[in-house]
């Protein structure tokens, strides 16, 4: 697992969440509306306290609604947020947002939105978060929001393939201008995006209308996550998985060779074994993991532990004090290009078999 914190998990009392500072990532193809969707968000009264992160090659300039310059790349927005151009990455630019919040020279931001190009891979801005230790202790990853045009998205889907990874590694999918598709072309859009990420809520979206509360605080926040937080963060997949058998496995879909699953674990593991699995899945496959979650019951552990990853980067774990209201068992949900199911579960079958516990 090449990871700068794929490391023995350490006795701490800190909440490994609190004082971080939640990140919404937004992308989507051109044209999808990202802009429009920021613009809307910021306007709400919530959003006061935000800093919003945009590339200089954006789509639409939101110049129009500047207040007054803070700096060459930093301004304030009409209704106090604040705004920060890209224009070397996103690691110098988070970097230089916390020097100048410490120093007061900025609002006291509580929330980042990212808005990355149509044409932008968004695993790097994700991985961002997690190779680099100062980033990973300030900020956490609450969601990717991928935007996705009602009008030209099957045909983006059918022949592009940076829709279909913007859309594989989401946590909430949106539909765009639905008022100009035909209600046809909805429901196959719709059917194509589960295809692809069964893992994503997915919400229609009109000149980007839409409840700041169905985009935000989906990542967990506390170390004392309800059972609803966490099933609200770890997707569908997770309740699928059945609770013994025989099998590891659960879910599987196929979608332009996307394929989703979960795996559970009737007994724990060890954190040596599963970093020794994660490991080689990074080492040979590790673009095609394009997102890893769940939450694992590790021997010697009262609660679980929670992993997260994007292709061969994985964020800290963090260590829950207990299994809050949630079944006591190990389900990592995976997203990959594709690496089938039973690749994973022979992989780890093969370390339980060299000593380390396995399912039954």
């Amino acid at each position: 697992m090449s990871s700068d914190h794929s490391q023995p998990i350490r006795p701490t009392g800190r909440d490994p969440f609190a004082g971080r500072i939640p990140i919404s990532v937004i992308t989507g193809f051109l044209g999808s509306g990202k802009t429009t969707l920021l613009k809307r968000l910021l306007r709400h009264p919530g959003m006061a306290n935000a800093a919003v992160i945009v590339n200089e090659f954006g789509e639409e300039a939101i110049d129009h609604e500047l207040l007054e310059t803070s700096s060459e790349r930093m301004a304030l927005l009409d209704n106090g947020c604040l705004c920060c151009t890209v224009r070397s990455d996103l690691q110098e630019s988070l970097r230089d947002l916390l020097t100048k919040r410490l120093h007061g020279e900025v609002i006291q931001f509580d929330r980042v939105f990212v808005e990355t190009t149509g044409l932008a891979d968004p695993a790097p801005v994700v991985q961002t978060l997690a190779s680099d230790a100062l980033l990973a202790d300030k900020f956490r990853l609450d969601c990717v929001v991928t935007l996705v045009d009602a009008v030209n998205g099957l045909g983006q889907l059918d022949t592009l393939n940076e829709p279909i990874k913007q859309v594989a590694i989401a946590d909430r999918l949106l539909i765009s201008k639905t008022d100009l598709a035909s209600s046809a072309a909805l429901l196959e859009l719709r059917a194509q995006l589960t295809g692809i990420n069964p893992q994503a809520r997915i919400l229609e979206v009109v000149h980007g209308e839409l409840d700041p509360a169905d985009l935000i605080d989906i990542g967990l926040n506390s170390r004392l996550a309800t059972a609803e937080s966490i099933a609200r963060w770890i997707g569908p997949l997770a309740a699928d998985a059945p609770a013994t058998g025989s099998s590891i496995g659960s879910q599987t879909t196929h979608t332009r060779d996307i394929v989703s699953f979960c795996i559970g674990f009737d007994r724990p593991l060890t954190w040596a074994a599963f970093e020794t699995c994660m490991s080689v899945l990074t080492s040979l496959r590790g673009a095609d993991l394009l997102r890893v979650k769940g939450l694992l019951e590790v021997e010697g552990e009262p609660g679980p532990v929670v992993v997260q990853g994007v292709q061969h980067i994985f964020h800290p774990p963090a260590r829950l004090p207990a299994w809050s209201g949630t079944e006591r068992r190990s389900r990592l949900v995976f997203i990959t290009r594709g690496v089938q199911r039973e690749v994973v579960e022979d992989l780890f079958r093969a370390v339980g078999a060299l000593g380390v516990p396995h399912s039954r």
